[in-house]
């Protein structure tokens, strides 16, 4: 098993015990891959929740760019609840999951598909 599919299988994990979520593996892989090489940086593998520069950062160029949202304060109302269901706690806040809860959040699994 490669080092994608490993942090896939713990991104799925992460969902599963931390989110209450079961993942659709298949979104969950494109999720991942669109996340690019970032995915391996310790720093940018993650989604720093207590700064607000950070979740400007995903709705900027997650929920607009990439998903095609529209600006308001939905979209940031969404990313703080995404946060809340992965734990506030929770160190180590995984982007691809982050982006997978918002994406499903959102009904926008098209734009992987």
């Amino acid at each position: 098993m490669g080092k994608r599919d490993e942090l896939i299988a713990k991104y799925a994990e992460d969902l599963k015990k931390k989110c209450g979520m079961t993942a659709d593996m298949d979104l969950l892989t494109k999720v991942t891959i669109g996340c690019g090489p970032a995915i391996y940086n310790a720093d940018a593998a993650t989604v720093a929740a207590s700064q607000e520069s950070e979740l400007e950062t995903v709705k900027n160029n997650f929920l607009i760019k990439k998903l095609g949202l529209s600006d308001g304060p939905e979209l940031m109302a969404a990313i703080k609840k995404a946060m809340e269901t992965y734990g506030m706690s929770e160190r180590n806040k995984y982007r691809a999951v982050v982006y997978y809860m918002l994406i499903k959040h959102f009904g926008k699994e098209s734009v992987y598909s």
